[in-house]
């Protein structure tokens, strides 16, 4: 056995020929210094470039990197991994197998030096600009305001007053009317950037400030003192030339000079504006002060009835009751909208008199105009029937002052803390869950940020705060700047729930609770730099249930967590210095493990006691194993996460698909299959069971690619692998494939993803053997219409690759375009092509009809490519030369070619190009044979054909390029594109 290794590597080499063989084996020595200098220089010039695109990023506002400077970056990582693998397998090397280790050193040093030499040049620059202005801000309807608006409008554009401050009570609007002329800023283009950033009571200069330079597509150093970094700031906005600065949210005066800001005048055409409760706050900045009042009676009315539902308003009945309700509501917008979707689609009367009656006995009972608006919305939140959706709404209060709170953590931490109620699958529980956030969004007391986020407002917060300190069970100082643990007199003996994230607490000692904490079931210390725990920290706390400490930077947990006997939820996610847990075989309560993020090396001790786990992650760079028989222990597991691949023992944690057999409860799955037999196994049981994932993140083989899409399938590095697959591709939402060499086209007549109908995103990138993404064949042979769904994709480093359908020469004489279905490629949004060196022609003509939904197409080092749409030569011999023939992509916003040295045309010379959406066409580095735009002609009507520009189109390229092109077909066209075009700095 001892040389069959050896006897195998020689094996491996004897196809090479003798002399270079010998070459190898004598020479060994030199080929390791020659691949360990170019190594040197490969990392050198990683670093050069790391530290020019940081340069880049930093100076002029708004930059953003080239993907192909991204995706240099990314391989070079690779390789220099890669690299460390090799250096480990040479040095460990026996006698017979120096020859093959030579071969093996050679190649990767030619590979190295390929990146050399294809090294982005700086002097091209590394960064490009980024959104020009900003983006617009998610908002909702506004009713009546219209004086005040127009009154902020009219002091931006005044060049005297350079700070104005919007002030009024709590829920009155302000933000809401700042969100809008935001919006109608962008729109206008009067001002070159218009940043938003909210403040909030409890003030913290340096989250402003980074706030501000996020806004503005930079980044604040870390490691900068106070001063340095306002000096930084003002830099970053004097560059962002004449600005508008939006703070929204200040509550007491701030110093412009400390945070960074330079000081607005008419001279450098700045404007700040402030939204504040405090007049004086307005006062004492000195801006102009503008006063947002309460609706009056009749738009408070309109605004009411617009929420509360038709059925309501068309009820004369309710009128009478309905309007004094709305009197009630003192004009408010905020307490007017939570009031009427309290009562939306309710028509019996008595509800809505004893509403009436509870608003003006809490109204009454108060003097204050913020303390009305609390009372007011606590007659909304006592309608919440559901008392576990009122627990819902009070847990959102435990996050700090206009967090965003993302949607999918927040139902689970209302499953951790049972909220809702125990479901056969946890997947129904989250569906629960969406229900109660859908229901809190239609009440008001939670507002929609985006699709996945959702956050409180102000007033609404202040409600619920003002709900748990009738409530001594509560310790709520999210995002306080606290640096310790509040006082001991602060713990009272009945407290319940405690939240203490986002702070800057470094060590927790036991100095500062009270004897015990009997009765307390949530501990929230996430976010915090926490370095230290107390050895008995944990001792006193029996009912301990939640426990979250993710994103700390604690080393090791006391030995007192192993007495959480009632502990369901541990987080650690994110804890980079955690490498040790003491054992956890006591704590068999425990449903929910995350360890994401963590050094721990080795499955903790007593993990195989936890056998109500539901939820298990374990994607840690540094566990070196799975114990066999640890998962099968894991029957209730409903997600299961690993890492997929640590890069830094060269090694991956592989999932057995007879270890994963007992799973049956399993819904969530992210892990790794060391290759496609192992990873077939594993869904052929799947199938026998008749269980069906519902989310899974899937590797096979050696590739890492990150996931989009819910359902994701990654292979990797899979030798003799052509394209077969056990796995039912219907499910599959995103597919990534890399270094598979055998693998020709990934849809022909034997691939498994012809009925891959639910594909959304596609990637295929350091494929040898690919020719095209779909062959014809598999259209002759079955009706099957693959990519129907797909949305995105991807194709990168594919040196064969030279079209994206491809007719088989065994088809005959059928027409290419008469076997492509309509359906394939018709929701197809965006092709990215990088550096595929055999393409040609990018978008054959006869394709055009299925791509009506595309948005964009960029493409990148690829030195062949001559057009992106294909000539039209039928079309041409049928109508003659001089036809005009248009090329319809209805949807298009943006074309982006970088460094393609031999592209001649976008469409043919007499094609017109038909897609008033088009955005952006950016021409970057080498195109230099590119000497036409295409004319566009309106997607409806006939217009005038070579005078007609898309109404939002602007052309970025550099001025060697514009100067270049030719206009000599069409000279009326370059009038009405020459104001279009601007400089790619």
């Amino acid at each position: 056995m001892e040389y069959v290794e050896p006897v195998a590597a020689i094996a491996n080499c004897l196809g090479t020929p003798v002399c270079k063989y010998l070459q190898y084996h004598r020479k060994l020595n030199d080929y390791v210094r020659n691949f360990k200098r170019i190594r040197d220089k490969l990392n050198c010039k990683m670093e050069d470039i790391e530290l020019q695109l940081k340069a880049e990023l930093l100076r002029p506002l708004g930059k953003i990197p080239k993907k192909g400077v991204e995706n240099w970056l990314k391989d070079v990582k690779e390789m220099i991994r890669e690299t460390q693998v090799v250096e480990n397998k040479v040095s460990n090397g026996r006698y017979l197998c120096r020859a093959c280790n030579g071969k093996l050193v050679d190649k990767k040093s030619r590979e190295m030096q390929e990146y050399i030499d294809k090294a982005p040049k700086a002097s091209k620059g590394l960064a490009v600009d980024g959104p020009s202005s900003g983006l617009p801000l998610e908002t909702s309807e506004l009713v009546g305001e219209e004086a005040v608006r127009k009154e902020i409008w009219a002091c931006l554009m005044q060049e005297e007053v350079s700070k104005i401050g919007v002030w009024g009570m709590g829920g009155v609007g302000k933000s809401t009317i700042m969100k809008h002329i935001h919006n109608d800023l962008l729109k206008e283009q009067r001002f070159e950037r218009v940043v938003w950033v909210t403040i909030s009571k409890e003030f913290n200069i340096v989250k402003l400030q980074n706030d501000i330079a996020s806004a503005l597509n930079g980044k604040m150093p870390e490691e900068a003192n106070k001063v340095r970094r306002a000096a930084i700031l003002s830099e970053m906005l004097k560059r962002a030339g004449k600005h508008v600065l939006i703070l929204d949210d200040v509550w007491s005066e701030v110093s412009l000079e400390e945070i960074g800001i330079p000081k607005p005048s008419c001279s450098n055409g700045y404007k700040l504006v402030l939204t504040t409760r405090v007049e004086q706050v307005c006062k004492s900045m000195g801006c102009k002060v503008i006063k947002v009042k309460p609706l009056s009676e009749e738009e408070a009315l309109i605004l009411f009835l617009s929420e509360v539902g038709p059925n309501i308003v068309q009820n004369q009945t309710l009128m009478p009751t309905l309007k004094l309700v709305v009197k009630e509501c003192a004009g408010l917008p905020l307490t007017i909208v939570v009031i009427a979707g309290t009562l939306r689609g309710e028509d019996d009367p008595l509800i809505w008199k004893n509403t009436l009656r509870e608003l003006k006995e809490r109204i009454g009972k108060v003097k204050e105009g913020e303390d009305k608006v609390i009372e007011s919305l606590k007659v909304s939140f006592n309608h919440l029937k559901d008392e576990k959706m009122k627990h819902c709404f009070s847990h959102c209060s435990l996050y700090p002052e206009d967090f965003q709170i993302g949607k999918d953590g927040l139902i689970e931490c209302w499953i951790e803390e049972g909220f809702i109620d125990d479901m056969s699958t946890r997947q129904e529980m989250k569906d629960k869950g969406h229900v109660i956030l859908k229901k809190l969004e239609d009440n008001c007391f939670l507002e929609n940020v985006s699709s996945e986020r959702v956050k409180m407002h102000d007033a609404v917060r202040d409600m619920a705060l003002s709900i748990t300190r009738m409530n001594p069970r509560y310790m709520i100082q999210a995002g306080s700047q606290l640096e310790e643990l509040p006082e001991k007199e602060q713990w009272s003996l009945d407290i319940e729930k405690v939240s203490l994230m986002y702070n800057s607490i470094s060590e927790i000692s036991i100095d500062v609770l009270p004897t015990k904490c009997q009765l307390l079931t949530t501990l929230l210390l996430q976010n915090n730099p926490i370095k230290k725990i107390s050895i008995s920290f944990f001792t006193n706390m029996p009912c301990l249930s939640v426990l979250n400490l993710s994103y700390t930077e604690i080393e090791s947990l006391p030995n007192s967590i192993s007495e959480l006997k009632n502990l369901t939820t541990l987080l650690l996610r994110g804890c980079r210095e955690l490498r040790d847990l003491p054992c956890l075989s006591m704590l068999q309560e425990l449903k929910k493990l995350n360890l994401c993020g963590t050094k721990i090396e080795k499955v903790l001790e007593g993990m195989d006691m936890l056998i109500k786990l539901r939820y298990l992650d374990l994607p840690v760079l540094t566990l070196k194993e799975i114990p066999a028989g640890l998962l099968p222990k894991l029957v209730h597991l409903q997600h299961l996460g690993f890492h997929t691949n640590n890069k830094r023992n060269n090694k991956r944690i592989s999932l057995k698909a007879e270890e994963m057999e007992p799973l049956k409860k399993l819904e969530c799955l992210i892990g790794h299959f060391e290759d496609i037999s192992e990873f077939n196994k594993f869904i052929s049981s799947m199938q026998q069971s008749k269980k069906n994932l519902i989310k899974y993140h899937l590797q096979v083989g050696s590739s890492f690619m990150l996931a989009r899409r819910d359902k994701s399938v990654t292979i990797g590095g899979v030798q003799n692998w052509e394209g077969e697959l056990i796995m039912h591709p219907i499910e599959i939402q995103q597919l990534n494939i890399s270094k598979c060499d055998y693998l020709r086209s990934l849809v022909d007549d034997n691939s498994s993803f012809k009925n891959a109908i639910d594909l959304r995103v596609c990637s295929i990138t350091r494929c040898e053997g690919i020719e095209c993404v779909v062959s014809l064949s598999s259209f002759a042979s079955s009706s099957a219409h693959p990519f129907q769904n797909l949305e995105v994709l991807d194709l990168q480093f594919l040196p064969k690759l030279s079209a994206l359908i491809k007719k088989d020469e065994g088809i005959g004489s059928v027409t290419t375009s008469t076997l492509v279905p309509s359906a394939t490629f018709s929701h197809l949004k965006e092709i990215a092509i990088y550096s595929c060196s055999s393409m040609k022609t990018l978008l054959p003509h006869w394709l055009l009809p299925n791509l009506q939904n595309l948005e964009k197409i960029h493409v990148e080092y690829c030195s062949q490519l001559v057009e992106i749409v294909g000539a039209a030569t039928s079309e041409v011999e049928e109508k003659g030369s001089d036809a005009l023939i248009k090329f319809y992509l209805p949807k298009l916003r943006e074309l982006s070619f970088w460094e393609l040295p031999n592209l001649k045309s976008i469409c043919s010379k007499s094609g017109v190009m038909v897609c008033d959406s088009l955005q952006l066409i950016q021409v970057v580095g080498d195109c230099d044979k590119l000497k036409r735009i295409p004319p566009f002609v309106p997607l409806v009507g006939n217009g005038q054909p070579f005078a007609y520009a898309p109404p939002s189109l602007t052309i970025w390229s550099l001025k060697k390029w514009w100067q270049s092109l030719e206009w000599d077909d069409h000279p009326n066209f370059k009038n009405v594109v020459q104001p279009l075009w601007k400089l790619l700095r």
